[in-house]
């Protein structure tokens, strides 16, 4: 890293474990992402809670931005655990390591991107078998299942009706997986 480590104790005696288990839980996120430029760790017992509840605040330094967890007992059930300060560094780390994988593959371009939807028409219906076909925007048809329709009633689809559909492999060719009837607007 390089700013060197900050690590603060707010309303509670700073202690050496502590702060080696910091460093320690540091070093499993620098293997993680080497260009770690710096950390802040603030470690805090609010005044008005009793036993060893405590606030731990981490913000990771990274180029081009930061990540910040911010680990609160928030609800009562977390709150009467009695958790420990370790307890809390280890689950304030195992946040900042989601959020930092997380941030290192939205740099890598590895985000999950969504399928393209289409929009079409209902071409054929066939109530008695469950299915009809839509005309896609290249000309062809398209089978879709009874099951593939979202929020909308298959008995009230009728021919000509504009729908949003997204494709894919089916076992007999491509399919439409998911239909919904849509306004007609064309989307190129």
């Amino acid at each position: 890293m390089k700013i060197p480590l900050e690590i603060t104790f707010h309303n509670l005696q700073s202690s050496e474990w502590v702060e080696g288990e910091v460093r320690a839980q540091l070093e499993k996120l620098e293997k993680i992402y080497p260009r770690l430029v710096g950390c802040r760790v603030a470690i805090e017992a609010p005044h008005k809670r009793s036993g060893n509840i405590c606030d731990i605040h981490i913000e990771l330094r990274l180029p081009g931005g930061t990540v910040v967890v911010n680990r609160e007992p928030h609800r009562a059930r977390e709150r009467r655990a009695n958790p420990t300060v370790a307890t809390a560094l280890r689950d304030a780390f195992a946040a900042a390591e989601r959020q930092l994988k997380d941030y290192k593959q939205r740099q890598a371009g590895e985000v999950k991107t969504r399928e393209p939807m289409f929009q079409g028409q209902v071409a054929q219906l066939d109530p008695a078998q469950d299915h009809g076909f839509i005309l896609t925007n290249e000309g062809t048809q398209l089978y879709f299942h009874r099951n593939s329709l979202l929020d909308a009633d298959f008995a009230k689809l009728k021919r000509g009706d504009a729908v949003h559909y997204i494709a894919s492999d089916g076992d007999t060719g491509p399919t439409a997986s998911k239909v919904w009837v849509g306004p007609d607007y064309h989307m190129d």
